[in-house]
């Protein structure tokens, strides 16, 4: 009878411990950093498909969004940080909240999917953001530009969704160099980034975009292969972000893989460790 209660005070303890360790990992989500996977190429070459970040909460406060999904399909699990944290929706708000800066590359939640995206603030409330021939334009300016090479990667699925990358001198075959124009992109502010260009496509010219108070306007930095702001969120696009939308600015990648999983530590860059996101 003892050892009997002595076995379920042992399971107890165990469940304690494991109950207690997922409430600390939460609240470590919650407030502090999130982890975040690349998935697609669409912030190439600034980041690419397989790196491993955390997202700096702490930078522009927190909101509804700050809560995490739990998403797991395998198992049929889908819980929304709506669900979980909706109830503090409120005029578009945040707790502590900081305004985000022209240039940050920040996580959002989607205004209607809901999923998690990473992309580069672009236009802030008031600005008027368009695309001309290729060239951003913010509030009737050009951005500056300056050829800066070529980036070459090889053309082969990558990552676990297995897409392929678009090419300016496609098409090519299977193991092939597939080539994009790099430009090194330079804001009013001054801060610089590079973009990567496959030639004149559908949101090369765009119409004007004003963004409205509270909202903000977001790009990819692999312009031709990135699904963002300049697309309505009726068409499937990103539209414009509410301030409550953002999740945190991403600061650095940890570690990169470029297999199929990043548990495959044989795949992972070794020039990536601890890389500044700039």
């Amino acid at each position: 009878m003892a050892e009997q209660a002595k076995k379920g005070s042992a399971v107890l303890e165990t469940v304690k411990t494991i109950v207690y360790a997922l409430l600390i990992a939460g609240v470590f989500r919650t407030l502090f950093f999130q982890p975040f996977w690349i998935p697609s190429g669409s912030m190439k070459e600034t980041l690419l498909i397989g790196d491993f970040l955390f997202v700096n909460k702490m930078a522009y406060g927190y909101s509804y969004a700050s809560c995490p999904s739990v998403i797991l399909p395998g198992v049929g699990i889908n819980i929304d940080a709506e669900d979980i944290c909706g109830v503090f929706r409120k005029n578009n708000g945040r707790l502590f909240g900081s305004e985000p800066e022209r240039g940050d590359v920040v996580v959002f939640r989607h205004p209607v999917s809901g999923r998690d995206f990473i992309k580069r603030l672009v236009g802030l409330p008031g600005d008027r953001i368009q695309v001309r021939a290729g060239v951003l334009s913010i509030n009737g300016q050009p951005v500056g530009l300056k050829a800066d090479g070529v980036f070459t990667e090889t053309y082969e699925a990558q990552g676990p969704q297995g897409t392929r990358p678009r090419c300016s001198n496609g098409p090519v075959g299977n193991g092939a160099d597939c080539e994009k124009t790099r430009m090194v992109e330079t804001f009013p502010e001054g801060t610089q980034h590079t973009i990567l260009d496959i030639g004149m496509q559908g949101m090369d010219n765009t119409g004007i975009y004003s963004v409205p108070e509270g909202y903000y306007f977001f790009m990819g930095d692999n312009r031709d292969n990135s699904s963002d702001s300049r697309l309505p969120q009726s068409a499937g696009g990103v539209g414009f972000v509410p301030y409550e939308n953002l999740i945190g600015r991403a600061d650095r990648v940890m570690f990169s893989s470029a297999g199929r999983s990043m548990l495959f530590f044989w795949t992972w860059r070794g020039d990536r460790f601890f890389k500044a996101v700039r």
